[in-house]
């Protein structure tokens, strides 16, 4: 895949120079998974570095380009992604970049998860996004603020291959729970209809919850909340949560990932 993005978009040769697209071109399988970073690295770091003036106009020449093909074929998926990045970030290095990370489409209830130091970007729709604590954030591309290139190529994973998206477990009629391969976090998503209700098992960790439409009462053994869309309620731990609504409700739950207390 990453030999025919620099085969089929010329641009990126014009950018990196031959000498780093021939690397691409020529390695294989037997080369090993180290090599393959090696490469990819050198290519991503090589992008990355070049002057914004050389980068606008070498998009600009991208994206001319791409309509001059839209009037004889139908675009592919990542290529119309290119023209709309473009028209939110004229010009920028993240709309080149794009070309060498996964374009990835989630369904309603579908997650991926990603490992620290990992790039990535949030393109359109609505999502949930939890973070484990970090000590910092270093910006790639698609932002009008400091990126820090340097710090940005040499922390980088470059592992290759398609995210795992997670479809959840379903822990009752209206919940489902994702669980990532790491202690920080999990996440149950929760959809009441109308007339409904649900309770929380008390875990040994705190929690966080979200609402993200709909009101309803969340009851714990000493207190009672009226909650709606917007609200957000901490729990500690050993606490069971119970959940009820007239309307419906959809909430979030955020919490130490289960299976740290097994």
């Amino acid at each position: 895949e990453l030999k025919n993005v620099v085969q089929n978009v010329p641009e990126i040769i014009e950018v990196v120079g031959t000498a780093h697209t021939d690397k691409v071109l020529h390695i294989s399988e037997e080369d090993g998974e180290t090599k393959l970073k090696e490469v990819l690295q050198s290519l991503f770091t090589e992008l990355m570095s070049v002057s914004k003036t050389v980068i606008s106009e070498v998009v600009s020449k991208l994206i001319s380009r791409l309509n001059i093909k839209r009037e004889v074929r139908e675009l592919t998926d990542k290529e119309e992604l290119i023209l709309r990045l473009n028209k939110q970030y004229p010009g920028d290095v993240g709309v080149m970049v794009a070309f060498l990370f996964n374009y990835v489409k989630l369904n309603p209830g579908e997650a991926l998860y990603l490992g620290a130091n990992e790039p990535h970007a949030y393109i359109r729709g609505e999502c949930m996004e939890c973070m484990a604590t970090s000590d910092n954030v270093v910006r790639a591309g698609l932002t009008p603020k400091y990126r820090d290139v340097q710090t940005l190529c040499s922390m980088l994973t470059y592992k290759q291959g398609l995210p795992e998206v997670l479809h959840g477990v379903a822990s009752n009629p209206y919940t489902v729970k994702y669980l990532p391969p790491f202690d920080e976090f999990e996440i149950d998503r929760c959809i009441l209809p109308q007339e409904t209700s649900t309770i929380f098992p008390a875990i040994p960790g705190p929690s966080i919850y979200v609402v993200m439409s709909g009101e309803g009462t969340m009851r714990m053994a000493s207190s009672e909340e009226m909650v709606g869309e917007g609200d957000v309620m901490f729990t500690p731990a050993n606490v069971e949560i119970a959940v009820e609504t007239n309307l419906g409700l959809s909430l979030y739950r955020a919490g130490v990932n289960s299976r740290l207390f097994e």
